[in-house]
């Protein structure tokens, strides 16, 4: 047992999403969103880098040295696997470990509307998951997959930099990839996945234009490939993927997408003011025929409205999603503000309203 894998238990046991150790600092642990010191010593630069690389393989040792960062996964057998990120800073080494339950939650157990399960059934086209960092994007996507996984009789492939959640080949054959172990990119892994008879592809990130233009093809030809994307709404989504194009293809690719694409998913995570848990508002845009012509004719500002009209196909505006939280009461008023678009919709939830400067 390494002398680390205490703090992962003290961790799991009080429900932490992240542990922080940095050199120069107590450790930390972020609990329900929030950061909390952990009563111990100030780590220093030699003892942390010793702590940190008992656990660290060869390879990923040599990588951090090189560049000053490194990503892998650690998992300890009956608790649970971590994805860990190391970085140098000012006083030295630092790491975060973001804890991944070895229990992969469903649809139902997330609370999910049904349309999301619906997702997994698709006989092809692309699904994009999106949030920003820790919005809980790979758990919603590992629901999807194990929905697939269970009722589904196909070959699935997921590509990760590192592996998250482990999937055990239930009524699918499923093979999981990490890139910088058993593909060196992305977009090699999705090139390669082409000729392994897939009928799901998983995208941990459509980090590039390479990687993007070929899980976009993909879709386009007969695949159902699932990826994420670090923006905050469907519109920005689908723009961000046409404008990672250069401006000279960006006609073929709006047509191209628009064919490929079945559902954008966005995100955002709040803190539950009922029980100490967390939970998520989402984003539902489902592709039809009137959403790929605005996304085909370059009129994605309509999107929102379209959304709000497109109920009945499971469609929902991320300030709708807030709104049923907060009517729930699992979350604040000041948090749903924060956190919406629509801003003054949401002020007479406010006993102070703040004054915000960006937006006099």
């Amino acid at each position: 047992m390494a002398k680390i894998d205490a703090f992962f238990q003290l961790m799991h046991d009080h429900q932490a999403s992240d542990l922080h150790l940095v050199s120069g600092q107590q450790p930390a642990i972020r609990i329900r969103g929030d950061i909390e010191r952990i009563k111990y010593d100030i780590l220093n630069n030699d003892s942390l880098k010793a702590l940190l690389y008992e656990i660290t393989p060869e390879h990923k040792i040599k990588h951090f040295e090189e560049t000053g960062d490194v990503d892998f996964a650690y998992e300890i057998p009956g608790l649970a696997r971590y994805r860990a990120n190391y970085f140098q800073q000012k006083y030295g080494i630092a790491a975060v470990f973001r804890e991944i339950p070895s229990k992969i939650a469903t649809c139902v157990e997330l609370g999910m509307p049904s349309v999301i399960a619906k997702l997994a059934m698709l006989p092809r086209g692309l699904v994009l998951v999106t949030g920003p960092t820790g919005s809980g994007k790979s758990t919603t996507l590992a629901a999807i997959i194990d929905e697939a996984n269970r009722l589904r009789r196909d070959h699935i492939i997921t590509i990760e930099d590192p592996i998250e959640f482990v999937h055990k080949s239930q009524n699918c054959i499923v093979n999981h990839r990490e890139v910088g172990i058993h593909t060196k990119t992305f977009s090699a892994a999705l090139r390669g996945a082409l000729r392994e008879d897939p009928d799901i592809i998983m995208v941990g990130e459509m980090r590039d234009l390479e990687t993007t233009a070929l899980a976009v093809e993909a879709a386009s030809t007969g695949h159902l490939v699932f990826a994420t994307v670090h923006t905050t709404s469907a519109v920005k989504t689908v723009d961000r993927v046409v404008e990672i194009f250069p401006e000279s293809e960006q006609l073929q690719i709006r047509s191209t997408l628009a064919d490929g694409l079945r559902a954008v998913i966005s995100q955002v995570i709040f803190k539950r003011v009922d029980i100490k848990n967390r939970c998520v508002a989402l984003e539902i845009l489902i592709a039809n025929a009137a959403v790929r012509n605005l996304i085909r004719e370059q009129k994605t500002y309509q999107i929102p409205s379209m959304i709000q009209t497109g109920k009945k196909y499971g469609m929902q505006l991320l300030d709708d999603g807030i709104m049923d939280l907060y009517n729930r009461g699992w979350i604040s008023g000041e948090d749903a503000y924060m956190k919406a678009n629509d801003k003054p919709r949401f002020r007479p939830l406010l006993k102070y309203p703040p004054t915000d400067f960006t937006e006099v």
